[in-house]
């Protein structure tokens, strides 16, 4: 799993490493092989970009905690997206990108402060909720089992790198 990021990113570089090894075990759990050709885009934004990247590819004129933007439908074109990189040569420079991932700064530390844990532990957990979201996890529907399996799912990642409540 590759991560793209700016270099220039005022994040802790302890922090990107618990978001890759958080992905590589959603991966692993998900048991999406290949995962070296796997990658997605992660941004850290202000209350106001993420404000305004929510107005326009939402249109809802608010900031939020964290935004995903995935490339799939489905699994299925994963799966299909994954089978064309592989034939055409793994190891040659192809990737698949999942999409790409907002997260706002501002409003995880408020979140941390909030829920009284690290800011490192919300910035992680929004993180790894996106990439579920990147995976097809929903939670948007209440009278459906998917905000149930997506809450375990989360809560099983975090358990796994010691990041629980």
């Amino acid at each position: 799993m590759n991560i793209i990021f700016d270099d220039d990113i005022n994040i802790d570089r302890f922090v990107i490493k618990i978001m890759e090894q958080a992905a590589e075990y959603i991966l692993e759990l998900e048991t999406i092989g290949y995962t070296e050709l796997i990658e997605l885009s992660l941004s850290f934004v202000d209350e106001d970009e993420i404000r305004e990247i929510n107005r326009l590819q939402r249109e809802i004129d608010a900031p939020t905690d964290v935004l995903s933007f995935p490339l799939f439908e489905d699994m299925d074109e994963l799966v299909e997206e994954m089978e064309l990189v592989i034939g055409a040569g793994a190891g040659l420079g192809f990737n698949v990108s999942l999409g790409d991932v907002v997260i706002c700064t501002d409003i995880a530390k408020r979140q941390a402060e909030e829920f009284g844990h690290s800011q490192t532990r919300e910035l992680v957990y929004l993180f790894v909720h996106s990439v579920l979201h990147l995976l097809g996890y929903d939670h948007m529907d209440e009278h459906t089992n998917e905000k149930q399996e997506m809450r375990a799912r989360e809560e099983q990642v975090m358990e796994h790198i010691g990041l629980t409540r």
